[in-house]
């Protein structure tokens, strides 16, 4: 991949449809190619404020992880799994920096769960975790939407967690990281401005390329897919008219209201 001097990897509506482009300095240009394979950078576009940003991906799965943080399995009562303990979502659920939560008819409590997502950049299928950070392409903020309701009564978590608008993502893809770059980062999430969960990517049970590589021996990632790494503590009720707020230090801050 030759995105090594692109840093910020964007996707923005270009008549109906989305297309690549990436961030410098508040200017957005775009991206020749495909961040995924060879890619170069092209032509000035405008100021941020000028387009309108989409999701920055289009997987074919979204991995996640649940009981990721200590604190967080201890809230719900839960134990701490002695494997990564993986669920998806649905590519259906993904919306973009914006873009509304729609809280569904049939749930009473819809909650936020603020993560770390990581975007594979290639495919991956049976790797050590020590080769795993090779295949990602960046790094970006995410949010597990839940209908804890749901999920608790359903005794697994397809439908709770896999509602349309339930994976906002965004509001960039950060690339040219290594592990150690976001293996000790702050982890907030806001709700109309006030602090609802702080943690720490340090704080999780399996780090990054642990989780890749667990994944990767059950199914084949494919470049655009996106692995969920666990939310911290504090996870909490979302209402209609919320503005959720999920900042990750050094990656970027994914705003959406809840309608």
């Amino acid at each position: 991949m030759h995105t090594a001097s692109i840093s910020h990897i964007i996707r923005i509506e270009d008549q109906g449809e989305g297309m690549w482009a990436y961030l410098e300095n508040d200017q957005v240009y775009r991206l020749e190619g495909h961040p995924y394979s060879h890619s170069a950078p092209g032509a000035h576009i405008g100021r941020l404020e000028t387009v309108t940003m989409l999701p920055p991906v289009h997987p074919t799965k979204i991995i996640c992880v649940g009981r990721n943080y200590v604190a967080h399995a201890a809230e719900h009562g839960a134990e701490v799994p002695a494997e990564p303990l993986l669920f998806l979502k649905p590519p259906s659920s993904v919306i973009g920096p914006g873009e509304a939560i729609v809280f569904p008819a049939l749930s009473q409590w819809v909650e936020h769960e603020a993560e770390m997502a990581v975007v594979i950049g290639k495919r991956c299928r049976n790797v050590t975790a020590e080769e795993a950070w090779d295949y990602v392409l960046g790094v970006t903020c995410s949010n597990d939407v839940t209908a804890r309701d749901l999920q608790r009564k359903d005794g697994q978590w397809t439908r709770g967690k896999g509602f349309d608008t339930f994976c906002p993502v965004g509001p960039w893809i950060v690339t040219g990281l290594r592990e150690a770059d976001i293996a000790d980062l702050n982890i907030v999430c806001r709700v109309n401005g006030a602090i609802r969960q702080e943690g720490c990517t340090s704080q999780m049970v399996f780090p990054t390329s642990t989780l890749i590589a667990y994944a990767a021996s059950v199914m084949t990632l494919e470049p655009g897919d996106v692995l969920l790494t666990g939310t911290p503590a504090g996870v909490g009720p979302l209402v209609p008219g919320d503005i959720v707020e999920v900042e990750i230090e050094g990656i970027g801050a994914l705003r959406n209201p809840v309608r």
